[in-house]
């Protein structure tokens, strides 16, 4: 059986959940919140060490002003009233994504990981204004500029997972097959499955399936 190490979730799905549910987006990203406690709860009984969740691509940018603050007021919020709790429960925030959003989001964000650094039960990467294409064209200039030999090796010390594990697993929900400019690096053998439920009603048991499934397959990373 494989050990499950480092479970990826590209969560989708939230705005259409919001509309179907509530005939509103923002409805979907609240209820999309309920669910992340309930997977980080399900990682910890799992013994997963790694958990990197998309919250916030670079192209997400591009949606009504009013949807992007109300997000990051849901973060801010989550940062205030859940941090202490994440802590006590030895759980370890990182955050990857350029971080240059408002001085009081961005304060929370630094004031999170600092707290949270020397916890080791799991680690949490949230992905927040994150782009992958970003990431690897960044980490190409710092490895020209420090003159390294160019190969996996060094540019691997210039990501933003640098010292994370790659993605065993990658989970996407809402019924998109598509990897949306995530992790393009770090995935290349991870095992995928898309799910058709939407994230808000994503729940332990759809995991627990699926976990289930990746500890089945015979993983060669291209040997027989």
């Amino acid at each position: 059986m494989n050990p499950l190490n480092h479970a990826a979730i590209i969560m989708d799905g939230n705005g259409r959940w919001g509309l179907l549910h509530k005939n509103s987006r923002n409805d979907g990203h609240k209820a999309g919140l309920i669910t992340v406690e309930k997977i980080i709860k399900e990682s910890i009984k799992q013994k997963i060490n790694y958990l990197t969740l998309y919250a916030f691509s670079t192209e997400n940018w591009k949606r009504p002003k009013k949807e992007i603050n109300y997000l990051f007021s849901l973060l801010e919020n989550f940062l205030l009233n859940k941090i202490e709790n994440l802590n006590k429960q030895n759980i370890k925030l990182k955050i990857i994504g350029k971080k240059n959003f408002s001085k009081k989001l961005n304060n929370l964000l630094n004031s999170a990981e600092k707290k949270t650094s020397k916890n080791s039960k799991l680690q949490i990467n949230l992905a927040i204004n994150y782009g992958s294409k970003f990431e690897l064209i960044n980490a190409f200039r710092k490895l020209h500029k420090s003159k390294d030999q160019i190969n996996e090796v060094n540019l691997e010390k210039h990501l933003q997972t640098k010292n994370i594990p790659n993605p065993d697993l990658l989970i996407r929900t809402g019924n998109t097959k598509r990897l949306s400019n995530f992790l393009l690096w770090q995935l290349a053998y991870t095992e995928i499955y898309f799910e058709k439920k939407l994230w808000p009603d994503f729940n332990e048991r759809d995991y627990n399936k699926i976990i289930k499934k990746f500890t089945l397959v015979k993983r060669n990373f291209g040997k027989i």
